[in-house]
């Protein structure tokens, strides 16, 4: 970067809110002509702004887990494609995670941007579809044991050519899926979420020039690199190791060693999950790239939860996964809950870990699980499959000096709920009870929060259901003294008697049937004094 064109403090942080909104913009204009209740009203998806290279400059504040591995998607996709064969009006697909993204239903899209023929940036959203194939409706069976049972894996590919949607493509896509009306409204809505973004950057272009667009994004990238260094070189230094586990693999009950070591020395930091699990026969491994999002948001959760977010967040930090590990998984291996249930149990290790050493900014276990429940079939009023898919909110764990929030989505997660009309206005379900499952936050001079409970009853015909929680038998741990908080439950009632299945479970539902879960409740922080 020419002295020139060097950003004053002022200019960066003018480049800085003009590049987040745009991303917040991309976001919003998907959110509302998404046909999806999962994208639409749950608001599961994300966006960013990207360089050629595939570099974060810009991030909306979305999903974590998204944004954190959004980065190595896109640049391993860039990569493959070449982007210098990108044309303009050219959109990319793909959500295979051995590339770096998450599970088969989080379908991921992006779009250069051309100035003078040449890609100057690209403009990228991640949404998850309510269904991409597989063998349980909703593309999220925990039972599944290798990849090619999860549903249609997509490589790099052109959805659109030069401005031509590729109608044979499109409808390979289509015909592997369940809900193929809702499938095509969402990506339509993230291609032209994405148009609108592109066309935000080129008149950004048109105000600043190319050169200082770039320069922009480098001294972001730059500013954000030394905020972190700073943040790191505040907190001590230290090493420590952290154990805990997932208690199902999606096949079988089992403990699953999910192990962190963390060493901070200076400016620097090192997140090891080498000793971590082999990657398992069931659906909760994942994808290196999930690791590093949990670092990421470790980091700026720990040490400034002020820092931008991009690519200059992780420069100071490495991230060493061992191939072939949970954390790591490698083809074959099935990963649709890798997300939901392995990413939440790194950001614990990571915690606990940190908690070593700076234990002043650490708080006890939340939930531990995005809890999902999908649930889907053939509806007999419309004659249509349809697929309810949805993750559910915990307990906080309590943090020092405060409670923790009741029935909220942490760490990796940020989707709101479903309104109760939304689900009975659009599947065969009837909501039997929605409530703060009160008192089940674990006690402590400060509370846990506390977890939540919903019943879902069959209203017609039949349907299949796969939920997925965790810290069933193994509770949220508290810190200082703190109580652990109460464990997951989740239950089928049949014929009026209802019967406790284990954390992760596939099952079929009649008409009359429910199924239920209670969250778990967050950790408590401190010993109580009374």
């Amino acid at each position: 970067m020419t002295q020139h064109l060097a950003l004053d403090p002022a200019d960066l942080e003018i480049a800085r809110n003009r590049l987040e909104s745009i991303a917040e913009e991309v976001g919003t204009a998907l959110i509302r002509t998404s046909y999806s209740p999962n994208i639409k009203d749950r608001r599961d998806c994300s966006a960013g702004v990207y360089r050629p290279d595939g570099e974060l400059i810009a991030q909306a504040e979305h999903i974590p887990l998204h944004l954190g591995l959004m980065p190595t998607l896109i640049r391993n996709t860039l990569a493959e494609v070449g982007v210098d064969s990108l044309a303009p009006g050219d959109v990319v697909i793909t959500n295979n995670p051995y590339l770096g993204g998450s599970h088969l239903p989080d379908t991921c899209l992006i779009t250069p941007i051309h100035v003078d023929g040449e890609v100057i940036a690209v403009v990228a959203n991640m949404a998850h579809h309510v269904d991409v194939g597989g063998l349980a409706p909703g593309s999220m069976a925990t039972h599944a044991t290798e990849i090619f049972q999860e549903g249609i894996r997509i490589p790099p590919l052109r959805l659109i050519k030069r401005g031509e949607i590729q109608q044979d493509l499109l409808d390979l896509l289509l015909t592997n899926v369940r809900t193929a009306d809702k499938t095509r409204g969402d990506l339509m809505a993230q291609v032209a979420a994405n148009s609108l973004g592109a066309r935000r950057i080129q008149e950004l272009v048109e105000d600043w020039g190319v050169a200082r667009f770039r320069a922009a994004g480098q001294a972001l990238i730059d500013y954000a690199e030394r905020r972190t260094r700073a943040a790191l070189r505040a907190m001590p230094d230290g090493c420590a190791r952290f154990v805990d586990y997932l208690e199902h693999t999606g096949v079988r009950e089992d403990d699953v060693p999910i192990v962190a070591t963390v060493s901070k020395r200076g400016d620097e930091l090192v997140v090891d999950l080498t000793e971590c699990a082999d990657q398992v026969e069931g659906a909760v491994n994942c994808s290196y790239a999930i690791a590093e999002a949990c670092a990421a948001y470790a980091v700026k959760a720990l040490a400034d939860p002020t820092l931008p977010s991009n690519e200059g967040l992780m420069r100071p930090v490495t991230v060493r996964t061992r191939p072939g590990s949970v954390v790591a998984a490698q083809y074959p291996a099935p990963v649709s809950n890798g997300n939901t249930q392995t990413a939440q149990r790194i950001v614990d290790v990571l915690l606990g870990a940190f908690e070593q050493f700076v234990p002043d900014r650490v708080p006890a276990a939340s939930s531990g699980s995005m809890s999902i429940v999908t649930i889907g079939g053939h509806d007999p009023e419309t004659r249509r499959y349809f697929s309810y898919v949805e993750t559910y909110g915990g307990g906080q764990g309590a943090l020092p000096g405060m409670d923790g929030a009741d029935a909220v989505h942490t760490h990796m997660t940020n989707t709101r709920n479903t309104p109760c009309e939304v689900i009975e206005r659009e599947y065969p379900l009837r909501v039997k009870r929605y409530a703060i499952a009160h008192g089940t936050g674990g006690a402590g001079r400060f509370n846990g929060g506390s977890g939540l409970v919903r019943e879902l009853e069959v209203t017609a015909g039949k349907v299949s259901a796969v939920v997925a929680t965790a810290r069933v038998t193994r509770r949220p741990w508290g810190l200082h003294g703190g109580q652990p908080g109460s464990p997951a439950q989740v239950h089928v009632v049949r014929d009026g008697s209802a019967q406790q299945l284990s954390a992760m479970n596939r099952l079929d539902l009649q008409q009359g049937e429910s199924l239920s879960i209670q969250t778990a409740g967050g950790g408590g922080y401190g010993q109580r004094e009374d």
